[in-house]
């Protein structure tokens, strides 16, 4: 018997919610929702005693996982790597399936955001790539060929 309902969301922490938020908007997420959230929830679930973040919840227009980006604004951020490669420990990407993957590469390139590697294309099946997004999120984008 499991205890897990549901995947209800992926939280990234970013420096600037703005410029990330419209990046994941451009993709095609909706904003569900934008608060400040402050006081002993917040302090107690992050374990950081005084702290304050402003949260962007997004969803994508199947209504599936949500992507919550934070930013805090007590303490402030902690730097991490915006170049780290795909094999860095941690949270290693966010991937969507999309249609016209090449279209949209077209479009993120033009926006000035560049590709990790290359497309790739797996067995007839699915073609993919890896976007190096805002403030180095790797955002994967899979289109399925076999439809």
């Amino acid at each position: 018997m499991t205890r897990i309902k549901a995947f209800d969301h992926i939280g990234i922490t970013v420096a600037d919610l703005d410029l990330v938020t419209d990046f994941f908007v451009k993709l095609g997420l909706e904003v569900e929702g934008r608060a400040f959230v402050e006081g002993e929830f917040l302090d107690t679930v992050c374990g950081i005693p005084d702290s304050r973040t402003e949260v962007v919840m997004l969803q994508p227009p199947d209504g599936g996982t949500r992507l919550e980006l934070a930013r805090f604004v007590r303490p402030d951020h902690a730097p991490g790597s915006p170049t780290a490669p795909a094999n860095e420990l941690g949270l290693r990407n966010v991937c969507f399936e999309v249609e016209d993957l090449l279209g949209i590469v077209d479009d993120l390139v033009d926006a000035g955001y560049g590709l990790v590697g290359g497309v790739g294309e797996f067995e007839d099946m699915w073609r993919m790539t890896y976007v190096r997004g805002p403030e180095g999120i790797i955002v994967a984008l899979a289109q399925r060929l076999d439809d």
